[in-house]
């Protein structure tokens, strides 16, 4: 047997060296060395060497084999169609695909993780957005870190588009319509009108009566105009909405409409609010602009725009002074600075949004209690208060494990969840009391970690009852990463009956119409998983019976494993832990970056996963690798 098993090891030693030696014929490079005579060499020689490239120097393929560097840079040039120059004999496209196969092979990945993608190696390269507007929570989070004031984004603004890896933090998605440009100056002027009112409400935030306080103090200065009282007020101000210093000229363009206010006759405060809605409908605080280069290519961010895209992925919010004093002395190219950064941020309050933002999209738990509700008749149970809680305790948990340092083997299985009182009456739990959302240690491991968050359950059930086949899918696709193809047209409803006119369990019903060969291949992977899930109603409580009939929450996956319960399969799940931290790495890293990934992030996430693994799967190890990636710092433009 062992001399099988090294014989098998000999062969296969053996073919994959012949193959890495066939990569690349000298007929290969014949062809493709009769096109760079013939359309290149004649300004990349020893005598002109245009663009200090002498190819003529490349005339075997031992010679060509040894300086593979340069042919990165070839490729670039030609799959750019830069060369041969505009005006130049062009080859033919049997000539033009000779010379782009052996290009090619020549210049392969060596593994290290520092590409972006471009026109230059990539075919048909589209691009994406790099300068957008910010999302509604991105805008109304920005006004509240700037002012003080919640303006309730989600019931005034349009909703955002998804894109990419399905965020709405992705340019190609995020378009400004008119109705867009009204609601804005609408909203700045109420944002102004709340900051500074004529009667203050007997109850408001202690942040906005704190930040009203600091800039009537700073507008009162004795001693001070009108216009250096607004200047030395705004100049802070405009900063920190700006996300990068702002020149004098700038600041004098805003300040010309307090000047022209106070001018006319307006008191301080209202000439001073014109000049602030003036910055919150500027281009420069509504949109996200990564400044271009003099010329194209791949280069790194600046820090300002380095510190607004760490803010927007941590905060989905501006940078705060602590960040923005760190960039303007330029100290977020250095790695240690920005590790720590990184863990300065996810210990402060504002990190929430990784799990009012980015989770909530990721599990797809925003529509739930507005276009995702159950029947109210059936479930007079499930009220909004109830929904907000859900939503809350999924947000809650998620943000724990990057806050406190967790491991996120907790989102598989944890012993404690995030409840408040409705929500823990609605799982059964004892002690409990109030409306604040607050850490619960868990004894029943039927509870605990994400997949058992009623918010989880109820997304992913029907409006009258549970669906295996939901759970299952869900499960699939927004936890393991795999994709399940659509149901093919004209499936027949389930039979709710037998041929016997007995009714059938969902189970036996979903049994039934697994034998459809059609059917068959998905619902082997869907249902086992989600008849692990069957104890939870439509609403997340716990059950042991449906419909009259005893569930049977037994299983089999395709792999053959066999489980019975919830807490058996998340043991099962957790053994599969790999696909579920390289579907989390994807998801995050696509929704930090703002775009669709392609093979060059392919290195990200697998590095990420490996970092993972060496530190105890601890949360935050996964954002610091994202933040301090190569691609996460640089960008590509193209003139």
């Amino acid at each position: 047997m062992t001399f099988r098993l090294l014989s098998v090891l000999l062969f296969c030693l053996l073919w994959i060296s012949s193959t890495v030696l066939a990569e690349v014929t000298p007929e290969q490079f014949d062809s493709a060395h009769k096109v760079l005579v013939k359309y290149c060499v004649a300004c990349h020689s020893a005598e002109k060497k245009e663009g200090e490239l002498d190819l003529s120097l490349f005339d075997t393929l031992e010679k060509a084999q040894a300086n593979q560097k340069i042919w990165d840079t070839v490729m670039g040039r030609v799959l750019a169609r830069e060369m041969p120059p505009e005006g130049s004999r062009q080859p033919n496209d049997k000539e033009r695909g000779a010379l782009n196969g052996w290009l090619r092979l020549m210049v392969k990945d060596d593994g290290s993780c520092d590409k972006i993608a471009s026109d230059r190696n990539t075919n048909f390269y589209r691009g994406h957005v790099m300068s957008r507007r910010l999302s509604r929570t991105e805008y109304s989070n920005s006004i509240r870190d700037l002012l003080g004031v919640d303006i309730g984004a989600a019931e005034r603004l349009p909703s955002d588009g998804s894109g990419g890896e399905g965020f709405d933090t992705v340019g190609d998605s995020l378009f400004l319509s008119p109705i867009h440009l009204e609601k804005y100056l609408e909203t700045a002027e109420l944002v102004t009108t709340r900051l500074f009112p004529e009667h203050p409400a007997a109850k408001e935030p202690e942040a906005l009566k704190h930040r009203r306080a600091g800039l009537l103090a700073s507008l009162n200065r004795s001693g001070m105009s009108p216009h250096e009282a607004a200047r030395s007020t705004l100049k802070p101000l405009i900063r920190r909405a700006f996300r990068r210093p702002v020149t004098d000229e700038e600041l004098d363009r805003y300040l010309s409409l307090s000047d022209q206010a106070i001018e006319r006759g307006d008191a301080q405060v209202p000439a001073f609010s014109l000049a602030l809605q003036g910055v919150l409908i500027s281009p420069h605080f509504l949109f996200l602009a990564e400044p271009e280069p003099e010329k194209e290519g791949v280069y790194p961010l600046a820090d300002h725009p380095l510190a607004a895209r760490l803010a927007m992925f941590l905060w989905s919010s501006l940078p705060d002074e602590a960040l923005l004093d760190a960039a303007d002395a330029g100290k977020l190219q250095n790695d240690d600075e920005l590790r720590r950064q990184v863990q300065r941020m996810l210990r402060d309050p504002r990190a929430q949004a990784l799990g009012d933002n980015f989770a909530m999209q990721w599990l797809g738990l925003n529509p739930l209690g507005t276009t995702v509700r159950p029947d109210a008749k059936k479930f007079p149970e499930f009220t909004d208060e109830l929904a907000t809680a859900m939503r809350a305790e999924t947000a809650a948990f998620f943000t724990h494990l990057f806050t406190d340092n967790r491991s996120l083997l907790e989102l598989l299985d944890s012993d404690y969840t995030f409840l408040n009182e409705a929500l823990a009456k609605h799982y059964g739990i004892q002690d409990v009391s109030g409306p604040e959302i607050r850490r619960v240690s868990l004894s029943d491991r039927n509870r605990g970690g994400v997949l058992t968050h009623a918010s989880v359950l109820t997304v992913s059930s029907f409006p009258l009852r549970t669906s295996p086949v939901l759970r299952g899918r869900w499960v699939l696709e927004e936890i393991l990463g795999s994709r399940v193809p659509p149901p093919p047209p004209d499936v027949p409803a389930l039979k709710a009956e037998g041929d016997d006119g007995v009714v059938l369990s969902l189970r036996e019903q979903l049994e039934k119409h697994r034998k459809d060969p059609q059917c068959a291949s998905c619902h082997a992977r869907m249902d086992p998983l989600g008849f692990g899930f069957e104890n939870y109603d439509p609403i997340g409580r716990w059950r042991t019976e449906d419909g009259g009939h005893v569930l049977d929450t037994s299983g089999k996956l395709p792999s053959g494993e066999k489980f019975s319960g919830p807490a058996e399969l998340k043991t099962i799940l957790l053994k599969r832990k790999n696909e579920v931290l390289r579907h989390l790495a994807r998801k995050m890293y696509g929704y930090a970056v703002g775009r669709s990934l392609n093979k060059f992030d392919d290195c990200v996430t697998k590095e990420a996963v490996a970092a993972l693994e060496k530190n105890g799967y601890r949360a935050p190890v996964l954002v610091e690798h994202i933040v301090l990636s190569y691609q996460f710092r640089h960008r590509y433009c193209k003139k």
